[in-house]
C-alpha cells in the first residue's frame, strides 16, 4: 500500500503541474524513482540481511531491486523510443519510467498502455470538441474523396495541421490508468 500511495500521490501532483503548466517537473519524477528505486533496495537488504520473507515486505507494495530496476529500464525505454520518433515530451518519459520503477515491468507496461489509451482517447475528445463534429468529419471526407480523385495524399495546410495537434496531457491519463491497475478496475467493468 505504500508503493500505491507514493504512486498516486506523485501522479496527482505531476496531473495539476501538467493541466496547469503543460510540465512534469524533475523534482517530482526524479524524487519517484529514488524512492522507488530506495524502497525497493531496502526491501531487498531486509529480505538478504534479516531474513524477512517477501511476503511479508509485499504488503507494502515492495516488489524487490532487480524487478524495480527492470521496470525502470523496460518503461523508460519505450517511452524513449517515442520522444525520439514521435513528439513525446521529456517529463512524460520521466513519468512512465517512474511508474516503472514503482510498479514493476509488468504493472508498469500496463500502466503505460493504459496510459496511451485514455491519454488517446481524451486527445480525440479535445479534437472533436475544439474543431466540431461535423466540420471534422466533413473535412475527412473531403480529404478522401481528394485523394482518391488524385490518386495521391495532399498535404494538409499548417492551420488544419495546427488544428489536428491538440495538447495531449499524459500525466492525467497516468494518474487515471494507475487506479485502473492498481485496482484492478478492469474486472469490474
Amino acid at each position: 500500500m505504500i508503493a500505491t500511495a507514493l504512486l498516486l500521490g506523485l501522479l496527482a501532483v505531476a496531473t495539476v503541474t501538467d493541466v496547469l503548466w503543460h510540465r512534469i517537473p524533475n523534482s517530482v519524477t526524479y524524487s519517484g524513482i529514488l524512492a522507488a528505486l530506495g524502497l525497493n533496495g531496502l526491501g531487498s537488504l531486509l529480505v538478504v540481511v534479516a531474513d524477512l520473507a517477501p511476503e511479508r515486505l509485499a504488503v507494502l507494495g515492495w516488489i524487490g531491486l532487480g524487478q524495480s530496476l527492470f521496470g525502470f529500464f523496460v518503461c523508460g525505454f519505450i517511452l524513449l523510443v517515442c520522444y525520439v520518433l514521435l513528439k513525446v515530451g521529456g517529463g512524460d518519459v520521466k513519468l512512465i519510467a517512474m511508474i516503472g520503477a514503482i510498479l514493476g515491468p509488468e504493472r508498469g507496461v500496463e500502466t503505460m498502455l493504459w496510459t496511451f489509451v485514455l491519454g488517446g482517447c481524451m486527445g480525440l475528445i479535445v479534437l472533436v470538441w475544439k474543431v466540431g463534429p461535423w466540420r471534422l468529419l466533413s473535412r475527412m471526407v473531403r480529404q478522401l474523396l481528394y485523394t482518391i480523385r488524385i490518386r495521391q495524399w495532399s498535404p494538409l495546410t499548417e492551420e488544419e495541421r495546427a488544428q489536428l495537434q491538440p495538447p495531449l496531457f499524459l500525466a492525467p491519463s497516468a494518474l487515471a490508468a494507475a487506479l485502473i491497475v492498481q485496482f484492478s478496475l478492469v474486472d469490474y467493468l
